[in-house]
Formats: C-alpha cells, structure tokens, sequence
C-alpha cells in the first residue's frame, strides 16, 4: 500500500474505534439528551470509555485537519 492510502485507513481506523468505544460506553443507557444526565447516569468506567472515545475522534480529526491544511495544495 502506498503510504497515503496507510495514512488514510489509519485515520479511519482510529476514528471507527472512537466511535465504536462511545456507543459501547451508552449501550446501557436509558437516556441520550442531555448530555448533563446522560453523564449522571454513567458509571465510572462507562465516563472513562465516553471521554476516550470522544477524546479518539477529536485528535483524528485535529491530526486529519491539520495534516491537510499544513500539506497545501496538491
């Protein structure tokens, strides 16, 4: 594979993973909205794998983001 197409499953990867670890954490939950009692009604290590997983998908974007905009026009 070439390394732009490496580069591309990693990000999807990474970011698939994050969003798998959210729905993981709120499987249980029997309320979505809003987020305040969605949080209330976690369990600690249920915060733990939500703030992971969204922590996940916000560095792939910044890093997806920032590549792009740093790499110029192609």
């Amino acid at each position: 594979m070439t390394p732009e197409k490496t580069r591309r499953v990693a990000t999807a990867v990474g970011f698939l993973s994050g969003v798998l670890a959210c729905l993981d954490a709120l499987r249980d939950a029997r309320i979505l909205w809003p987020p305040d009692a969605v949080w209330e009604a976690l369990r600690n290590p249920q915060r733990v794998e939500l703030g992971g997983g969204i922590a996940l998908m916000v560095v792939t974007l910044a890093l997806t983001i920032g590549r792009n905009w740093f790499a110029g026009p192609s």
